[in-house]
């Protein structure tokens, strides 16, 4: 089971992956909205800011998340870490119901390019 600090490090690893993007995918990363992210193995979740083509975790709290944020995430610590690793495929987790992603119409639509 991944850790907390093995789940931060994944979600910093993705917001420099997001910097370093370039094209459609960069255009979609420049969203400017809250994200969470609920760890539900470890019920932990990490909430922040998505800006600049950056993810800013700015909060690690337990449970889930306390507000609403535009961008929300859910699933365990091994699948955030084996999806920014690019050994779980994002549309088959989501298909699947391993990963649960909540937002509104637009932002779905923009967040596809980089999913």
């Amino acid at each position: 089971m991944a850790t907390t600090e093995e789940c931060r490090a994944a979600l910093e690893k993705l917001s420099d992956s997001m910097g370093d993007a370039e094209g459609n995918v960069r255009s979609a990363a420049e969203l400017d909205r809250s994200v969470s992210c609920h760890v539900t193995d470890l019920d932990v979740t990490f909430a922040g800011r998505m800006a600049d083509g950056r993810i800013d975790v700015r909060e690690t709290l337990a449970g889930p998340p306390r507000e609403k944020a535009a961008i929300r995430l859910a699933m365990t610590g091994d699948d955030l870490v084996a999806l920014v690793e690019g050994e779980l495929n994002f549309a088959r987790a989501w298909g699947s119901g391993r990963v649960r992603l909540e937002a509104g119409l637009r932002d779905l639509l923009r967040l596809r390019k980089l999913l």
